[in-house]
């Protein structure tokens, strides 16, 4: 149970990060071109954008992945405290 609860609180942070770190390279390609980065559709404009996060447009992504976390650490606390056969 122990090695569950570690597998689901690290890989969906991982996973997040991972999605957040590619697009802001795509940001920062966009950006230094002079362009703006248009977040709904994910490509780069001649004209400004408004922003919006990342959990206005993957909501489902973003509160799953954290849920997963939760979980991982309440197994990681299950695992922790029973003994082992």
């Amino acid at each position: 149970m122990l090695r569950l609860g570690l597998l689901l609180l690290i890989v969906p942070s991982l996973a997040l990060m991972g999605i957040y770190f590619w697009e802001l390279g795509q940001l920062r390609e966009c950006t230094y071109g002079g362009g703006h980065w248009d977040y709904l559709e994910r490509v780069c404009r001649d004209t400004p954008q408004p922003f919006v996060s990342l959990l206005q447009r993957q909501p489902l992504l973003v509160n799953g992945g954290m849920l997963l976390s939760v979980l991982g650490v309440g197994l990681c606390m299950v695992g922790l405290y029973t003994k082992r056969r």
